[in-house]
């Protein structure tokens, strides 16, 4: 499995590991704890080297604690996974893709503009949005994204690491403390005084995306957790090829204005004009 670029796609989740997922259990008695065993066999790995926190014991179990957050597109789990008998245990975000038959799928059309899918079949039948296509574009998101923050983590950008990825849920990073998720930048509070450096961050991590030529594409306060002192941008699905699509340069002008808006709404002078160019200056370096 490869990304030439962050959305094409080389398999689907389905080829890969039929059969996997929440609630599919090997074992018909069950674990002794928890709702199921690790999927961790079943899946596919975020990238190396693995952060040490990452529990790969097959031995692990899993146990839904509940819903973080819905979506027109996904819901969010916290997961702990833990080896019974040890002291092995971490807490996990569980991002789990709504069904074609569940989703919405009118803002899909203009993000699938700069992605490829190498099986014509497949491109036509998301072209036309049949139910099988339809079905491959729902893979599609949960598949891309799981590329996605596997390379935007090596690039060192402030993303969640993708622990794994099965055909129900990418299952990555919990960002927060203990059970308590990391508020998002829209609803944060931050001081006055760490505004500068806080939109020094954003800037950095835009400058970073954009020098591998792409967009987050939804970028706004909404999708930014403010851990600490540290900006983590979640939600990569839709990530933008900026030269690519046709609207890529639309897509990460609208980044720059959400992220500007409100930076300034809370006191900060910055020139979203210049960090716009800045940021397309940076895209086309590539080149």
């Amino acid at each position: 499995m490869s990304f030439d670029t962050p959305g094409e796609l080389t398999a689907l989740p389905s080829d890969l590991f039929p059969g996997a997922g929440f609630g599919v259990d090997t074992n018909p008695d069950g674990p002794p704890e928890g709702d199921r065993w690790s999927t961790w066999d079943v899946a596919l790995h975020g990238p190396k080297p693995r952060p040490d926190w990452v529990i790969t014991a097959l031995a692990a179990v899993d146990a839904d604690l509940g819903v973080l957050k819905t979506g027109k597109e996904a819901d969010v789990h916290v997961v702990r996974r833990w080896v019974p008998g040890t002291d092995e245990s971490i807490t996990l975000a569980a991002k789990r893709y709504r069904s074609h038959d569940h989703r919405m799928f009118h803002r899909d059309a203009g993000y699938l503009e700069g992605r490829r899918v190498r099986r014509s079949r497949e491109m036509r039948a998301m072209a036309r949005r049949t139910s099988f296509g339809k079905e491959v574009i729902s893979q599609q998101w949960a598949f891309a994204e799981f590329g996605a923050l596997g390379k935007l983590w090596a690039l060192g950008l402030p993303v969640p690491y993708p622990v794994q990825l099965t055909d129900e849920e990418l299952l990555m990073e919990f960002v927060g403390t203990g059970v308590e998720a990391a508020p998002r930048l829209a609803q944060a509070r931050p001081a006055p005084d760490l505004l500068a450096d806080l939109f020094e961050q954003c800037r950095d991590a835009m400058a970073t995306l954009a020098a591998e030529g792409w967009a987050h594409g939804d970028l706004s306060p909404y999708n930014v957790l403010l851990h600490g002192e540290r900006l983590v941008i979640i939600d990569w699905p839709q990530i933008v090829d900026v030269v690519g699509n046709p609207h890529g340069a639309d897509f990460l002008q609208r980044d720059v204005h959400n992220m500007c808006r409100w930076f300034t709404s809370r006191g900060l002078e910055v020139d979203e004009e210049a960090m716009f160019g800045d940021l397309m200056a940076c895209v086309y370096s590539r080149w």
